[in-house]
Parts: structure tokens; C-alpha cells; sequence
């Protein structure tokens, strides 16, 4: 059994816990939070067995993987903490914000035999390979619009005046990493990375981007990318080929998935799925990685993340 703590006490923590339940090998150990009361609370209503409240507490006990999902601004210098420290680490996206940070983490890890990779639930779904044969089947691909577009829970609050982390520009934060991250990475494994980024941002009053896109060149093909926190998208992402389209209803969790032929007939290739089973397959990897630290598919996990985090720093303008 792997005892397994999380850092951060919110939805999204929640969901991986939910996800991780279904892994026989996952033993819930701990929830680190600033707050000893919102750790506590936490901890109850997940249960954990503890929380801690001090980092080094952390970092010195017996957990033996660690889920970050703190402040994007954050992920670097905790994760290389827990990493010095022998934890496996899985951590939310993005995992750093640079390349350079997440090539230095990689051979950390790998250095000390150590698990550490983002968690993106579109490299861990069975979808992908769905998504990938689909692709294999509609001809020749000129053009495809990735979009994850999503009205932020927080934005009343930003109108208010107020300065959620999510709109804060010190927090590393804002449209691209929080969104338009989902849609980077089916871009970079379906088609690779482009010859060309052409990006345009919209900044909000606080610095951050509030939405943005950009498109992918290719030499055979385009590749748009949009994304939004202020605003709700209605529609699907697709790929367009001579010979068939295939429609995806979530860009972030890869399902909703179907394949039309050039007369209007659909094929469902994937469903609706519920969320905790798409972390528990971010968590399962982690089981499989720690007990195979040589895995091939950790291996195109790290260069994956590295692939598309060279796409995003293109992206920032």
C-alpha cells in the first residue's frame, strides 16, 4: 500500500481524492494546508488521518507520495523540496511554469529514483488512444479548433473588486494555464509541435489574461487554440478532415468524443464519463509509475509536459 498526502484543501483536491479511492494500492495519509483548522476540517471530511500545517512536518514524515495542488507559483519550489526529500510527486498543471524548471525537476527525480509528472488527466485516459485512431481515419487533416472556454466561478468576485488568486498575476495564473493548457497538449500529441505560434492575449485589469488564442502552423495543416475564464463556450472542439469530423465535447477531460463520415452519420467513440474516473487514472499511473520508475509511459509523460510548455512560452506575449 502506498500512503499517498495531498496539498491544498479545494475542489480540485477533492476530485483526486474521490479519483484515487479507486485504487486499491492508494491509502489516504495526510492534507497539508496553512490553516490547522481548514486542514482539520479537510482531513475529516476526506479522511486523512492527519494534517499538517508545517511544511517541513510534511516533508520529514512517511508519506510516500505527494499530489500538489497549491498556487500554480507554488509547484516548483515545493515540488523540488518533496523531491530532495524522497517523495514521489504528482502535481497539478501546469506542473512548472517554465521548461527549463520542469527539465531541472525531471532529472531530479529520475536522479533519485523518483517518480514526478503533471496531472493532466488527458495523458492517463483511455480516450486518447480513441482520439488517436480516430484521427488515423477521417483523411487528410487541413485545420482543427481546440477550445476550452469556461466562465470562472470567481469572476463575480473579480468584478466586485476583489482579487481571487485565479485573476492574479503573481499567482501564475490566468486563462492559458488554467485552460488553455487542455488544449496544447491534444494539439502537440496529435499533430507534434509547430513550425510557427502566431498568440494573441486579453489582459484583465489585473494583469492577468483573461482569454487568448493562438494558432498552431503547421506545414500541412492550422491549428486554433481558444480559451476563456470570462466567458461560457456552448460548443464543441473538432478536427476537420476530407474524409470524416470528429466532434469533442470536453477538450479537458477527453470524452463526449464522436466521428461523423462526410454525410452527417455519427459514431460515438467515447461518452460521457465522470470526473473522479479520470483522476483515478492520473492516480493509477502514479501506482504503476512508482512500482515501474523505468516506465516508457513516464517517459513520454515528462517529454510531453516539456513539449507543450516550450508551446506555451510561445504562447505569452
Amino acid at each position: 500500500m502506498i500512503r499517498y498526502s495531498v496539498i491544498g484543501t479545494s475542489w480540485i483536491t477533492k476530485s483526486f481524492i474521490s479519483g484515487a479511492a479507486l485504487c486499491k494500492d492508494l491509502l489516504l495519509d495526510g492534507v497539508y494546508s496553512r490553516s490547522l483548522q481548514k486542514g482539520e476540517e479537510f482531513a475529516k471530511e476526506v479522511g486523512a488521518k492527519r494534517a499538517f500545517t508545517c511544511f517541513e512536518e510534511l516533508l520529514k514524515s512517511d508519506t510516500e507520495l505527494v499530489y500538489v495542488a497549491s498556487p500554480n507559483v507554488c509547484h516548483y519550489e515545493q515540488c523540488k523540496s518533496l523531491l530532495n526529500n524522497g517523495k514521489h510527486v504528482l502535481c497539478e498543471k501546469p506542473a512548472t511554469i517554465t521548461a527549463k524548471e520542469l527539465e531541472e525537476l525531471c532529472e531530479l527525480a529520475n536522479k533519485k529514483g523518483l517518480v514526478y509528472f503533471e496531472a493532466i488527466m488527458y495523458m492517463h485516459s483511455p480516450a486518447r488512444k480513441a482520439l488517436k485512431d480516430a484521427v488515423a481515419k477521417i483523411g487528410n487533416i487541413r485545420s482543427a479548433t481546440f477550445d476550452f472556454s469556461q466562465l470562472s466561478s470567481k469572476y463575480k468576485a473579480l468584478v466586485k473588486g476583489e482579487l481571487p488568486n485565479i485573476f492574479n498575476p503573481e499567482m501564475k495564473t490566468g486563462a492559458l494555464n488554467d485552460l488553455g493548457i487542455y488544449c496544447v497538449y491534444p494539439a502537440v500529441d496529435l499533430f507534434g509541435e509547430p513550425e510557427m505560434i502566431i498568440p494573441t492575449q486579453h489582459f484583465l485589469s489585473t494583469g492577468a489574461d483573461g482569454c487568448g488564442s493562438a494558432v498552431f502552423k503547421y506545414s500541412d495543416k492550422l491549428v486554433t487554440i481558444t480559451y476563456s475564464k470570462v466567458g461560457q463556450s456552448r460548443g464543441v472542439s473538432q478536427i476537420f478532415g476530407d474524409s470524416g469530423t470528429i466532434a469533442i465535447g470536453s477538450i479537458s477531460q477527453t470524452d463526449n468524443i464522436s466521428l461523423y463520415d462526410n454525410e452527417g452519420n455519427e459514431t460515438v467513440l467515447v461518452p460521457d464519463i465522470d470526473k473522479k474516473y479520470h483522476m483515478g487514472n492520473e492516480a493509477q499511473s502514479a501506482v504503476e509509475f512508482i512500482k515501474n520508475p523505468n516506465s516508457e509511459l513516464l517517459k513520454e509523460c515528462q517529454q510531453m509536459n516539456l513539449k507543450v510548455l516550450r508551446c506555451m512560452e510561445k504562447m505569452r506575449i
